[in-house]
């Protein structure tokens, strides 16, 4: 008996539309418009109900990073849920893949980092920093030490700590009273500024206004601050070269704790296993998920640097924290497998010596169209910024839609790639080919075509 039946097009649109509730999404709009329906994915394509190839420039969620199809993943599922299925990691019990993985993570990420505390989403994963981050402060005889700093239009995840610490206005109006001891301060997105400083320059002033902040509140009223290293669902704002460093040596003045949510540029992404080596910065913790099973099954974490697990361990007693299914054993038999076959393929040198730069060559050339006022990219991780206005850079009305207009076209031409109001962005799988690029490339060229005409 097949375990989903066979149904056309129309008849999961309309059993979709009847029961399924989907995230980040306006029922009512989507009810009329009805959903997209895709059964088989291969490689780096994805496949609809009515057979077409799309290519997914955006590796599912920012998370299919070793592609689609991969046997290997599941079988490793496979032959863990034969073994062990699922068991706790309460009551002072363990198995096998946990560890095997939290040894693994140690082995790929910065010497601070030897211990590993797992969760089932990046979204549980930010809840558990928070918890950690304030309990450490309290262990150090700190209580007051409560606040955590992050960014406007950053995104941590939708549960209540992550819309808490997220900087997304529409996220944080609904739902009422969010997390306290939370500040924001502003991003480090020069081509959104008023471009009167030079990229080196503003990225020194933004990164400043974090020392502000500090000074603000008191530093002895500062627990942490939290960045992703290129915010990516905020519209991939890569940071200008001064910013990262100039943060760590504020928080390293003041005292207070680095957070890098890699939760999307993690585990290759940027052509380093993480952002923080990217940037050379140096974080307390570390936020993952996504990436860690390439999406095959659900994951997240913290690694927690010595800094912190030292002193949750000697002092802190039970911390009163955890998840049911905190080191699944499925899910870390497949991100074993996951980073083993990044580890064979050498999928991360091939994206920051081969792969990433040609892509990134292809991708500036789309610098060249009427419309687009900026192109940018780190590794496989890249943004658009549509114009109206090439030589002022101004924007086009907000109720043009333009950015939705564009990714409907892209959608309809076999490519995948996703609007953040009219930044169009882009995160395709690490094993993209080089024939994969032009083609990625060449759609995107067509289809700023089409939306130009649609708007003239």
């Amino acid at each position: 008996m097949a375990i989903v039946e066979s149904r056309s097009r129309s008849e999961w649109q309309e059993l979709d539309r009847s029961h399924y509730m989907h995230p980040f999404t306006d029922y009512k709009d989507l009810g009329e418009k009805k959903s997209r329906i895709i059964v088989r994915a291969d490689s780096v394509y994805i496949y609809d109900a009515d057979g077409k190839q799309i290519l997914d420039g955006m590796s599912g969620l920012w998370c299919v990073n070793a592609g689609y199809g991969r046997d290997e993943l599941v079988e490793a599922a496979a032959k863990q849920l034969r073994e062990l299925p699922y068991y706790n990691s309460f009551f002072q019990c363990a198995h096998p893949p946990s560890i095997e993985l939290s040894r693994l993570l140690q082995e790929i990420t910065q010497p601070q980092f030897n211990r590993a505390f797992f969760a089932g989403s990046g979204s549980e994963s930010i809840d558990t920093m928070i918890r950690m981050v304030r309990r450490y402060w309290e262990l150090m005889d700190q209580p007051d030490r409560q606040i955590i700093i992050a960014r406007e239009n950053a995104y941590h995840g939708s549960t209540i700590g992550g819309t808490s610490l997220g900087g997304m206005k529409l996220q944080r109006a609904q739902g009422g009273m969010l997390v306290p001891g939370i500040e924001h301060i502003g991003q480090p997105y020069w081509f959104g500024s008023d471009r009167s400083l030079s990229p080196d320059e503003f990225g020194l002033q933004v990164a400043r206004l974090l020392e502000q902040k500090i000074e603000e509140l008191g530093a002895d009223k500062v627990a942490a601050f939290v960045g992703e290293p290129v915010q990516g669902a905020g519209g991939v704002i890569v940071p200008p070269e001064t910013y990262w460093p100039e943060i760590q040596r504020i928080c390293d003045e003041h005292g207070i704790l680095l957070v890098t949510d890699e939760v999307i540029c993690g585990f290759g992404r940027l052509g380093e296993w993480f952002g923080a080596d990217f940037y050379g910065v140096r974080p307390d913790l570390m936020t993952f998920a996504k990436g860690v099973t390439s999406g095959y099954l659900p994951l997240g974490g913290v690694m927690v640097g010595d800094r912190v697990s030292d002193v949750l361990i000697d002092k802190g007693g039970e911390f009163y924290h955890g998840y049911t299914y905190s080191g699944h054993p499925a899910s870390c038999a497949v991100a074993i497998e996951n980073i083993h076959i990044m580890q064979r393929e050498n999928l991360v040198d091939y994206v920051r010596d081969d792969i990433g730069p040609y892509l990134q060559e292809k991708w500036h050339s789309l610098a060249a169209h009427p419309i687009v006022g900026e192109t940018r990219m780190v590794g496989l991780m890249g943004a658009l910024e549509l114009v109206r206005d090439k030589s002022t850079l101004d924007r086009f009305d907000k109720d043009e839609g333009i950015g939705t207009k564009c990714r409907d076209f892209l959608v309809d031409n076999g490519l995948v790639m996703r609007a953040v109001g009219d930044t169009i962005v882009v995160a395709p799988p690490l094993i993209l080919t080089h024939a994969q690029a032009d083609e990625l490339v060449e759609i995107a060229w067509k289809c700023l075509d089409l939306t130009a005409q649609a708007v003239s």
